[in-house]
């Protein structure tokens, strides 16, 4: 019986949600829900009931559930294996679907191969979904079902997509861990401020001499987190939701950020060459793929990730459309190194611009996966001196009357 459930529970994941209304065999309207295949399934179904329907349509794919980038590259690589296999469309959709845990995903599917079935082509059921298929992918499969290579195509933006994303989470990785120590050390300071120190106040007290000036410092602190710990916290969390807030609704906010982060020292050189790589990725992908250069680049810009060079790219491109060189536009530019717009000069002169951007994008990657594990080799010692002198001192600071009653006493 639970071999049953289970196999239930499955089908009905790949099943889509369906509001339809109507009119019944009496003439009365009426309305509901309903679990079907595609929407021509559920107006069958209606039909047999004797439903005379007026409204059917799905019901919105967000809810229950969240489609992440990584859940799009891998259905991106499960797609081009598969298509490159031989394997009809439709029937490749339906087996990414079955497989996938993501119910989210699963009903994303279902609409885009109910799209597909209807006659619309792969590209135009991508760019109904612009926040999981943005406009480098549908222009990539527009052009691969154009050419007739769309097995190449998608084989190609799921390579794409799988540097892209090990790029995003390499620069994560880098952030995290001391961002982590940071707020685990402010945790362990405020609650030695706020329970532990008031604690030894109490015996210092009994003592009846005079306290060093360590001690005195530290205890005047724990008072002020004492008094006022929920206006600090307080401040602390409204600062962060600010900010997080700011970040996502105000483009001037976003803009000052992603120029600051440029000029940080250690992460600063990291942004950037996750940028250029992403950037020259991208390029390279688009121009492979026979995407004119001035169209390519206006998916590039926002690949980067960054505002300065989605600046610098739409200063590119207004340069290349009036007859620059890509080389010339970008050296204008001022925000490539001396070896990216090299290599784009011998792939300018040579015709091949792409192999050229590329290779650019694999040096650019290895240097994120160096960065990366210098970063990480120079963090490890900087933060354990950080705890020791923080903690360390707080903990010398409250030991320093018992050492020099010890002394007084012996």
């Amino acid at each position: 019986m639970a071999t049953t459930t289970t196999a239930q529970k499955k089908i009905l994941v790949k099943e889509a949600s369906f509001l339809w209304e109507g009119k019944n065999r009496t003439g009365k309207v009426v309305r509901g829900e309903m679990n079907a295949p595609s929407l021509a399934v559920a107006q069958v179904a209606l039909r047999r009931q004797g439903i005379l329907v007026s409204k059917l349509k799905q019901k919105k794919i967000g809810s229950g559930g969240k489609v992440t980038d990584k859940d799009i590259t891998l259905f991106t690589r499960q797609l081009a294996t598969m298509v490159k296999s031989g394997v009809p469309l439709l029937q490749s959709f339906d087996i990414v679907g079955k497989g996938t845990n993501n119910p989210a995903l699963a009903r994303l599917l279902i609409s885009i191969k109910t799209d597909v079935e209807t006659g619309a082509s792969l590209a135009t059921a991508f760019r109904k979904y612009p926040i999981h298929f943005d406009a480098l992918f549908c222009n990539l499969v527009a052009a691969g079902e154009q050419a007739g290579i769309l097995d190449t195509l998608l084989d190609r933006l799921a390579s794409y997509k799988e540097k892209i994303q090990a790029i995003k989470s390499k620069l994560k990785s880098a952030m995290f861990y001391p961002t982590s120590i940071l707020v685990v050390a402010f945790v362990i300071t405020a609650v030695i401020m706020i329970f532990v120190v008031p604690a030894f106040k109490g015996v210092f007290a009994s003592f009846g001499g005079d306290l060093p000036g360590p001690t005195l410092v530290v205890i005047a602190i724990s008072d002020g987190f004492v008094a006022n710990w929920h206006i600090i916290f307080g401040a602390l969390f409204a600062a962060i939701y600010g900010m997080v807030y700011a970040f996502k609704r105000s483009r001037a906010f976003q803009i000052a950020v992603d120029k600051y982060a440029l000029k940080l020292p250690v992460f600063g050189d990291l942004i950037r060459k996750t940028s250029i790589a992403r950037w020259t990725r991208t390029l390279s992908t688009m121009f492979a793929a026979g995407v004119p250069l001035v169209e390519a680049l206006d998916s590039v810009g926002g690949a980067s990730g960054n505002y300065v060079y989605a600046t610098a790219t739409q200063q590119i491109q207004n340069e290349v459309s009036t007859g620059s060189s890509l080389t010339v536009a970008m050296q204008n530019s001022d925000v490539f190194p001396p070896m990216v717009t090299q290599m784009v000069a011998i792939g300018e002169e040579s015709g091949q611009l792409d192999s050229m951007l590329g290779k650019v994008a694999d040096f650019f990657e290895a240097e994120v996966d160096d960065a990366v594990g210098a970063l990480s080799s120079l963090m490890e010692p900087i933060i354990m001196v950080f705890l020791g002198v923080l903690i360390g001192g707080l903990v010398v600071a409250m030991y320093l009357p018992i050492f020099k009653l010890g002394s007084v006493v012996g």
